[in-house]
């Protein structure tokens, strides 16, 4: 096993390999596989150089104007319905507007169709629009279902700090269910909803990869069946169906690169992790059809979920099955950089991913880890709880964010918890307690 401190540790300063995966199933500041994950962090969104061009103002258009500068220094502009990058057409026809708004190029058609560009034409929605999610679920808080807290204590300790989201998994054996199910239960009637991780990997029980997509799929829907039969009568409504599929070794080929092209992905073993979220969602569903479900990426693999989104394929090729999902859920811990400026592959110009994401998929979107570097003090962390916290209140209600979820209660140590053995970490609790107990109802 590999905790938390030691893999981040490593992305910043070893030259050793480490695969960051999941909070979900283990003990404390357990987690329940480690891989290959390169350590040079030289494309990570934190350490990309922001390009040096004057880029255009943000939410500039043409044809109000008459050109746009993207980060890169490229120039942008339109004429006869056509968009034009650097004089070199890069349209589909009858565009009538060009935007240039969160680090993104987008345009507009005749048919008020928008689109956004990444590296080609994809649909989406017009950006600028505010989405407001569901209010009452903002501050999170994660957690292990084979921690040393009651229900009782866990429901007095996340009312303490202002939490009306628990993220908690389970792997679907009797033990994990019961443990998350008798939570759940207990917070019936108490303004704080569950999250349930599904913990279903790409390898069968011997630990080899699935042979096929279509095995992939049976195993994983049978696990979602399971866990949601089991989490349904105690009012679980929400699924998070896998975890940081995108960065196990056997589907991140280049581990250190922020994950925006495709081509970052195993096109071989793709179809496997396809089918186990296509599974799960579907295993979910079979037994709660109104069931909200997530799928959740890492650093700023939209190169990932644009291409399970549309049913492509990391070389290419299109009209695969589809992955579709209700909730986009996103891990943003510090190594990653700010999610509102986060880097793009090869040291390419940042962009604001939680407003791309709004636009391409059109659901609301969760944070469901985030943190500070593990080796920082507790001061730096209490600092750096409150700026986060404050970037992520600022865009709840304009980037359709519904819940962030900090890891984690209780990591044993100073590494990530808020607490450890019941005792709050100071000034860590208070930094966050005093932020979300003033804006409750958020």
């Amino acid at each position: 096993m590999i905790n938390r401190r030691k893999f981040l540790a490593s992305m910043t300063a070893l030259p050793g390999t480490y695969m960051l995966s999941a909070c979900g199933g283990g003990g404390v500041g357990e987690l329940p596989e480690s891989s290959a994950k390169a350590s040079d962090d030289s494309a990570l969104p934190d350490s990309t150089a922001k390009a040096a061009a004057n880029a255009s103002a943000d939410g500039t258009t043409i044809p109000n104007g008459t050109s746009i500068i993207d980060k890169t220094g490229a120039v942008w502009t339109l004429s006869g319905g056509m968009v034009y990058k650097n004089k070199t057409s890069v349209s589909i026809a009858n565009v009538v507007m060009l935007l240039w708004s969160g680090g993104k190029i987008y345009q507009k058609n005749k048919s008020n169709q928008f689109y956004v560009w990444s590296n080609k034409w994809l649909a989406c929605n017009d950006p600028r629009v505010d989405v407001a999610a569901p209010a009452g679920t903002f501050f999170g808080m994660n957690g292990h279902w084979d921690y040393r807290y009651t229900p009782a204590e866990t429901i007095s300790i996340l009312k303490a700090l202002g939490c009306t989201m628990y993220r908690l998994g389970s792997n679907g054996t009797t033990q994990q269910n019961n443990a998350v199910a008798k939570m759940a239960s207990a917070m019936n009637g108490t303004g704080i909803k569950i999250l349930a991780l599904v913990q279903q990997g790409l390898t069968d029980a011997s630990g080899n990869l699935f042979g096929s997509e279509a095995a992939a799929y049976a195993t994983a829907y049978n696990t979602g069946m399971t866990v949601a039969a089991a989490l349904k009568p105690h009012g679980v409504t929400m699924y998070e169906c896998g975890n940081e599929l995108t960065r196990r070794s056997q589907t991140v080929l280049h581990s250190n690169r922020a994950g925006t092209d495709v081509v970052d992905f195993n096109n071989a073993n793709w179809p496997v992790m396809r089918g186990v979220m296509r599974g799960l969602i579907a295993g979910v569903k079979a037994i709660q059809p109104d069931a909200k479900c997530g799928i959740n990426f890492c650093v700023a693999d939209i190169g990932a979920s644009d291409a399970l989104w549309d049913g492509m394929q990391p070389d290419g090729t299109s009209g695969h099955p589809k992955v579709r999902w209700d909730i986009t859920t996103w891990h943003n811990y510090e190594v990653y950089g700010d999610l509102f400026d986060i880097g793009s592959d090869g040291a390419g110009p940042h962009f604001d991913l939680p407003q791309y994401c709004k636009a391409r998929y059109g659901v609301p979107f969760m944070i469901t880890e985030w943190n500070a570097n593990p080796e920082q003090t507790d001061a730096y962390r209490a600092t750096f709880v409150q700026s986060r916290l404050q970037s992520f209140y600022n865009a709840r209600k304009t980037h359709n964010i519904q819940s962030t979820m900090y890891y984690v209660l209780d990591s044993g140590d100073h590494t990530f918890g808020i607490m450890t053995n019941g005792v709050p970490i100071n000034p860590v609790y208070s930094s966050y307690t005093n932020f979300a107990r003033a804006r409750s109802g958020a």
